[in-house]
């Protein structure tokens, strides 16, 4: 008899939970998918930039379809649609980011090539690892003339 208290009301409790994390998902799914209007315009307004600056300064153009994958999870038969469509969505977004941020990193690197001052709990991104450290004025101009090199003196 206490066995089957006890099942019953772990079944109780597993039903709550599942219970308050639909709930959950119910409350935060509209705040998610409102995230796509900016994160639309953000990615115009960095692929304008993307294709009228980096030509004028010699930077590369950075490959769109190397970060954002969006239909490779529809190939997925044991997801159902909506499950589909989240992926797409954060396929996109994750995607979207890890692509501005390799642009805006190559802009730092164009513009400003001084690593920030190493504080505890600061994680440097993979771009500034090449940079001058911080304080070194000799390492930054090495660099700067290399720089100068690479994309072409001013005149």
């Amino acid at each position: 008899m206490v066995k089957v208290i006890k099942v019953v009301i772990l079944n109780f409790m597993e039903f709550k939970k599942i219970k308050y994390q639909r709930l959950r998902n119910i409350i935060s799914v509209p705040v998610i998918w409102a995230l796509v209007i900016p994160l639309v315009l953000c990615d115009i307004c960095i692929e304008i930039y993307h294709r009228i600056c980096f030509p004028l300064y010699g930077i590369a153009y950075v490959k769109r379809f190397h970060y954002i994958r969006v239909l490779d999870r529809q190939k997925l038969p044991y997801l159902k649609w909506y499950e589909k469509l989240g992926c797409m969505y954060c396929g996109y977004a994750n995607g979207w980011l890890h692509y501005a941020s390799v642009i805006a990193g190559k802009t730092e690197s164009y513009f400003c090539a001084i690593a920030h001052l190493e504080v505890r709990g600061y994680i440097p991104t993979k771009h500034e690892k090449s940079f001058a450290k911080y304080g070194d004025a000799s390492a930054l101009r090495r660099r700067y003339d290399s720089h100068d090199i690479e994309y072409g003196k001013e005149e």
